[in-house]
């Protein structure tokens, strides 16, 4: 057993031990914190402290006797790379959810615990109706387990937060909430917990996670009076105390349990997104007599429908990462061939090139620097003790973004170091022939993300290949890179309205050997009438402006409107982007941009 699995070990049985103190069946660990956003800050890597794992998303089940790990498609190989398998066992969270493992596993009479504040209400209600299922019971508990066994558990955050300029946002505060008042209609207030939500409708960011610039923070945002803000007060200097005066009471984070139970004494009818609200704030509303309104987080579809600043900003923020790209592009083609380029390194220089343009605020996520069979795993995360060399004939995949004041980036390009297979440039063009379809589609009001999805697969699905990620994300105005409602996945519902910016990221993925994913950033336009149409349809803008890798592509395979297209957008790549580049970067720049043949 080796030092990692030997610490694993150590604490499950920590754990277990825990459980049968407090006359426990078992104990649900999620990846989540109390906020239930994407990334999370060092002290609540709880799931990592006991089990190794890594990822943004993932939930483990402890007994006192089996253990398993859930997680998604994006993860299905590096959970078993981080996670000892003997003692956890990796589960898929859609093919095996943890509700029907629940009830594969506990027996009448059993209590499964979990933290109120880590499991959305939702969540809760699932579990629940799986430990019933087999005459189990689903039981809170009011101190986290975790927490009490991790010694050396890392403090909370505690920076002071920033306010976003009104020239980024767009709007302020005031204009936001009265809006938000607006759409509560019969609801009386709503509790935001989601801190992009939070960040966004007071137009504050900060630092308390990595790669997205929100502030751990609950709110309660209401029909008629001035917002709450939970936070410690010396967290807030002075301007944007004073810009929020006017819009927010800031409370102490502990007192969002008065705040609660005064909503049920004044009989308020209270609205709360089940899917992303803790547990816990449901229980203290029920709890203090609140008329509980299940609903949708009302900051979710105008924070994804940038306004007039947040378009061009992130048409700005864009243009200047792809000059960034560019440069990194160059400079890798040269470097690469010589085999003394490492996936850790070439991440950190990457990250230089951003950080050279002056106004880099942060990534937008953890650079995926993957080199060849490291490719095929989606979500790969490179550190110096995995880092692997760029070798020749390989493909080398980077999937990175910033973060600027003025927007978000993510951009996935994959490139070739010496000559490629028969079979890369295949699934490569097929891959980008989706990529290019997604991108020219137009398509009327109403039409949903689940129905552009096959644009983006049916090459691969021709093939008999596929990947198993969504094929497109939102992504927020100097706010998380992963952003709702609207998805381009084969279930998504949420109709695509004009503003929103997605990502466009098919992929392939071939375990062991390599992996493909080429991601622009689209932006829905607004609705286009036709001189001979009957009706006005939507389009998609792409924002992203960097060269696609040239040397992988079987034009043999393409249409000649899908050339067409790729050659229109490496003329805008080479006209917007060549005007910040010289000698031999413009240069390089001009040869990746040049037609197909």
């Amino acid at each position: 057993m080796n030092r990692a699995s030997s610490e694993t070990a150590h604490r499950v049985a920590l754990l277990r031990a825990e459980l049968r103190t407090r006359k426990l069946a078992g104990y649900i660990v999620p990846r989540q914190d109390e906020f239930q956003g994407e990334y999370v800050a060092a002290y609540a890597e709880r799931l990592r402290w006991l089990t190794g794992f890594a990822g943004s998303w993932g939930l483990a089940i402890v007994t006192t006797r089996k253990a398993a790990i859930f997680v998604d498609g994006r993860y299905t190989i590096q959970v078993r790379q981080q996670v000892d398998t003997k003692i956890f066992e990796p589960h898929h969270l859609v093919d095996d959810p943890p509700s029907t493992w629940i009830q594969k596993t506990l027996k009448r009479g059993d209590r499964l615990g979990f933290d109120p504040w880590l499991i959305t209400a939702s969540e809760a209600e699932r579990f629940a109706a799986a430990c019933e299922k087999t005459g189990a019971k689903l039981v809170p508990v009011a101190s986290n387990l975790i927490d009490k066994l991790w010694t050396d558990q890392p403090p909370r955050p505690d920076g002071v937060i920033a306010s976003q300029p009104t020239q980024f946002a767009g709007r302020s505060a005031a204009e936001k909430l009265k809006d938000l008042a607006a759409d509560l209609g019969q609801d009386d207030a709503v509790v935001v917990t989601q801190p992009d939500s939070v960040a966004w409708a007071l137009n504050i960011r900060g630092f308390d996670v990595p790669y997205t610039p929100v502030v751990l923070a609950n709110a309660i945002f209401r029909r008629k009076g001035k917002a709450e803000l939970f936070i410690d007060a010396d967290r807030v200097p002075e301007d944007v105390r004073a810009q929020l005066k006017s819009v927010a009471l800031i409370r102490k984070p502990e007192d969002i349990g008065a705040s609660l139970r005064a909503l049920g004494k004044a009989g308020a009818r209270v609205r709360i997104a089940t899917a992303a609200t803790p547990e816990a704030v449901r229980v203290a509303l029920a709890k203090s007599g609140a008329k509980i309104a299940p609903g949708i987080d009302p900051c979710a579809l105008p924070k994804a429908r940038k306004n007039k600043a947040e378009r061009q900003g992130a048409r700005a923020a864009q243009l200047r990462d792809g000059v960034v790209m560019s440069r990194f592009l160059c400079w890798l083609e040269s470097a690469a061939p010589d085999g003394s380029l490492h996936e850790f390194a070439v991440a950190e220089r990457l990250e230089a090139f951003r950080r050279d343009t002056g106004v880099l605020m942060d990534l937008s996520f953890d650079t995926i620097a993957a080199a060849g069979p490291n490719a095929a795993i989606p979500h790969y995360h490179v550190s110096p003790d995995s880092s692997r060399a760029l070798g020749m004939n390989e493909i080398f995949l980077i999937d990175s973004g910033g973060q600027y004041q003025d927007g978000t980036t993510d951009i996935t390009r994959t490139t070739i170091i010496g000559p490629p297979s028969n079979e890369m440039c295949d699934r490569y063009t097929r891959v980008l022939r989706g990529m290019i379809n997604l991108s020219r589609i137009r398509f009327p009001k109403g039409t949903t993300g689940s129905q552009l999805d096959v644009l983006a697969r049916g090459n691969l699905w021709m093939a008999g290949l596929d990947f198993d990620h969504g094929t497109g994300h939102g992504v927020g105005s100097y706010l998380s890179v992963h952003e709702g409602p609207a998805r381009i996945n084969k279930s998504d519902r949420t109709p695509l309205e004009p503003g929103m910016i997605l990502s466009n990221e098919p992929g392939y993925y071939k375990q062991g050997h390599f992996g493909i994913r080429i991601e622009n950033l689209v932006m829905v336009r607004e609705p286009e009438e036709f001189p001979d149409g009957d009706r006005a349809m939507m389009s998609f803008e792409t924002l992203t402006l960097c060269p696609i890798e040239r040397r992988l592509i079987d034009a043999r395979q393409m249409t000649g409107d899908e050339r067409d297209w790729l050659d229109a957008y490496h003329a805008r790549v080479l006209k917007e982007v060549g005007a910040f580049l010289s000698g031999a970067e413009l240069a390089w720049l001009e040869r990746a941009c040049a037609p197909i043949a």
